[in-house]
């Protein structure tokens, strides 16, 4: 946690979020290969709807994975990288429903729960940390989340 004095952080307090932001990267990592299968595999009438939204998702997920791996980075500690850590870390889980446009609808929306609970626990966990820099990200990846989320949503009729 060498930059933590640097930045102007408690060297405890960037440990403790940066295992955060690595849970947080596990969950996005298995988020993304799953719209990544979505978007490969889907079939159907739905096909030309959803096929450029998973890929226009997982290109959104992709650059978030790079930014909380480099904002770990930022605090000093290693971002995880193994799929294999990832699967244990995770509560987001392996799709194996990737070709029913419906299902993967729906998973889409399961993962966007969980990343968007581990970001308002980043959310509490940064502001009394005074980490602006990991608060500020979350918030922004909640504020544009929350509008997929309805966007979704509207997609099943709900």
């Amino acid at each position: 946690m060498k930059n933590a004095s640097i930045i102007g952080l408690k060297e405890a307090d960037c440990k403790n979020i940066s295992e955060k932001l690595n849970t947080l990267l596990a969950n996005y990592s298995i988020f993304y290969q799953n719209t990544r299968g979505s978007h490969w595999n889907i079939k159907g009438d739905q096909f030309f709807t959803l096929h450029p939204k998973f890929e226009e998702l997982y290109n959104s997920l992709v650059l978030k994975i790079d930014e909380i791996a480099e904002r770990i980075l930022t605090l000093g500690a290693t971002p995880a990288h193994n799929y294999s850590d990832y699967l244990k870390v995770s509560t987001i889980k392996e799709s194996k429903e990737v070709s029913d446009g419906t299902k993967s609808v729906e998973n889409i929306l399961s993962s966007f729960k969980v990343v968007l609970d581990l970001q308002r626990e980043l959310l509490d966990i940064t502001g009394e940390a005074g980490d602006e820099g990991t608060n500020s990200q979350m918030s922004d990846y909640i504020t544009e989340q929350e509008k997929e989320v309805w966007m979704y949503n509207s997609y099943l009729g709900k």
